[in-house]
């Protein structure tokens, strides 16, 4: 058993890779996309929150899966074509910036509108109330929501093998299929596992950070 887990763990490790590369370029790209899109939906320009509720809407409210198959299989049929790993990109970037948006949202509403007019006093500008005043408490409010984001973020991103992506889920199926053997489910599992556990451990020491300026 052993000597076959070693024998499949490279290719799992090479899908796992592929995992933690979709997952960082995700969170990378989607958490600033969301803080500026949570700012259009508070936007007193009715088009641009109008569009990005209407945005929000679409993407929470239809499977992830959907979106993969329709950016991979649906928009050649218009004339535009991702490669897999791109399509699986886009997919995401779009998915989970409509969640942080809504989450910033809630942030941003969480905070005393004073503080925008003691700022207007202090003669800062918006983008300098923004930057130093608000968008720290709003950090520190939604850190836990951005948690469970981001640990359904490394589960989701299983979901690129529906596109033909070699991550590691896909690596797994195609050992199990192959060796007609549970091991390399077991092993992907396991692996899943320590993903989630470093990220949790990592969130966690965030929370602290902020936990601290209370």
């Amino acid at each position: 058993m052993l000597h076959y887990a070693s024998e499949i763990l490279p290719s799992l490790l090479s899908g796992a890779w592929m995992t933690i590369k979709i997952f960082f370029w995700t969170l990378i790209a989607s958490i600033p996309l969301g803080i500026l899109a949570s700012l259009g939906l508070t936007s007193r320009i009715a088009p641009i929150r109008w569009i990005l509720k209407f945005y929000v809407w679409l993407m929470r409210g239809t499977p992830l899966l959907l979106q993969l198959i329709f950016v991979f299989y649906g928009l050649p049929i218009i004339g535009v074509i991702f490669q897999r790993y791109d399509a699986a990109l886009f997919a995401f970037i779009l998915n989970y910036t409509a969640y942080f948006a809504e989450i910033f949202r809630g942030g941003f509403q969480a905070i005393d509108q004073g503080q925008f007019e003691s700022a207007r006093v202090l003669r800062l500008t918006r983008g300098q109330t923004l930057r130093k005043i608000v968008i720290p408490q709003v950090v520190k409010i939604v850190v836990p929501s951005i948690g469970n984001e981001v640990i359904n973020l490394i589960k989701d991103s299983s979901l690129v093998y529906v596109i033909g992506l070699g991550d590691l889920l896909r690596a797994g199926n195609v050992a199990t299929a192959r060796d007609v053997t549970l091991l390399p489910l077991v092993l992907v599992g396991i692996i899943y596992l320590l993903m989630t556990a470093v990220a949790t451990f990592m969130l966690r020491k965030v929370e602290q950070h902020y936990r601290a300026w209370r």
